[in-house]
């Protein structure tokens, strides 16, 4: 048959029948929104429908709409067993024997190895947590909270030790928006179920944020308010999402601090405290997640290996004691997707793998990320 051709027919989506035989031309053919094909491990799935309930959103399914999503597929989903039963009913066959497993321009030869590399660590067991390093991480922000709060009661509330006050409730805050992260990423726990748990009491109730809502490819679209954001976050987790369990994690939080301040300072000035300490941490917050990823060209990524792409829209901050805690381990933002006590074990690796196949790795001084 000629180029582009279905081979054989097709199974009906979500009969469990995936005994089509296509080429990459007929696949990409369907790469709009109402038609959306993709190829996982060389089986081609029809996720038209699925899109729509996609947990991640519709959006990371329709840029591989048309595409090989294999490599972004395993970064994304730390369990694949798990998220594999989701497939199987939107099978609808597989890639002829005799066409490529990659499509248009994707390198194999990074792809392969990038793929070695992932077998090496999870072999050395660099994907798994040590719950040592997260339990400390807990333990600094539990103690930031308790020592800024015993200051303004056994000193007194003058405006000296209220400003060191909202420091340190400010260092306490940015703290857990970056363990927020790593349970967000799915990288502490192995059971999906207890990293979505201890999400939400770090975010909520330690953090008074609401979870990230849906991810682009890439870049995570948070929401966070600068002004007026308790209103903000209770009118659009009661009325846009009905997320009760969020509302309660929020309210929790407001609950304790108004309890431990509101006797020192009134509601009013405890409310003005939580707008200030609010103001300091989300700048912090905002200039690290955005200095490794702003200033890269991300305005074409489609349609090249997973590799390639990710090293051209972001960048390495370079490392120390200070660096790495002061952005959480988000300077290294290369390496990334796993337990972020291994990052500076990886990215000499990942690095070498980079010059091999004249990838740029591309690692700033601080300052001039932050320019």
């Amino acid at each position: 048959m000629g180029g582009g051709g279905q081979l054989t027919e097709p199974g009906e989506p979500g009969s469990g029948r995936g005994d089509g035989v296509y080429t990459w031309e007929e696949v990409q053919r369907h790469c709009n929104r109402n038609d959306q094909w993709m190829v996982i491990d060389r089986k081609v799935y029809n996720t038209t429908q699925w899109a729509k309930r996609h947990p991640g959103g519709f959006r990371v399914i329709g840029h591989y709409a048309g595409e090989d999503a294999t490599e972004a597929f395993t970064a994304f989903h730390p369990d694949l067993k798990f998220v594999k039963k989701f497939l199987k009913p939107l099978l609808i066959g597989e890639l002829a024997a005799t066409e490529p497993s990659h499509d248009r321009n994707k390198n194999a030869a990074v792809i392969e190895d990038f793929n070695t590399l992932r077998d090496q660590l999870e072999s050395k067991g660099l994907f798994r947590a040590q719950p040592l390093f997260f339990c400390l991480q807990l333990g600094q922000i539990l103690v930031l909270d308790a020592l800024a709060w015993l200051i303004i009661w056994i000193w007194g509330t003058s405006w000296t030790l209220t400003f060191l006050c909202s420091v340190i409730l400010a260092i306490a805050q940015t703290q857990a928006g970056w363990l927020q992260h790593d349970f967000g990423h799915l990288s502490v726990f192995k059971k999906t179920s207890w990293n979505h748990l201890l999400h939400k009491f770090v975010m909520g109730h330690l953090k008074y944020g609401i979870k990230k809502i849906k991810f682009l490819p890439y870049h995570h679209q948070h929401k966070y308010f600068l002004l007026a954001y308790f209103h903000a976050m209770i009118i659009y987790t009661v009325l846009w999402r009905r997320d009760w369990v969020d509302l309660a994690w929020i309210i929790s939080y407001y609950i304790r601090f108004l309890c431990c301040y509101v006797p020192m300072y009134g509601v009013f000035g405890s409310i003005a405290l939580i707008c200030f300490v609010r103001c300091l941490e989300s700048h912090w917050f905002v200039w690290v997640t955005q200095m490794n990823h702003l200033p890269m060209d991300i305005d074409h990524e489609k349609h090249r290996d997973w590799v390639t792409m990710q090293l051209q829209s972001t960048c390495n901050i370079e490392t120390s004691l200070f660096n790495d805690w002061f952005t959480g381990h988000l300077n290294f933002q290369i390496e990334h997707q796993m337990p972020r006590h291994n990052y500076h074990l990886v990215a000499p690796m990942v690095h070498a793998l980079c010059e091999k196949h004249g990838i740029p790795y591309q690692v700033k001084t601080m300052w001039r990320g932050l320019v």
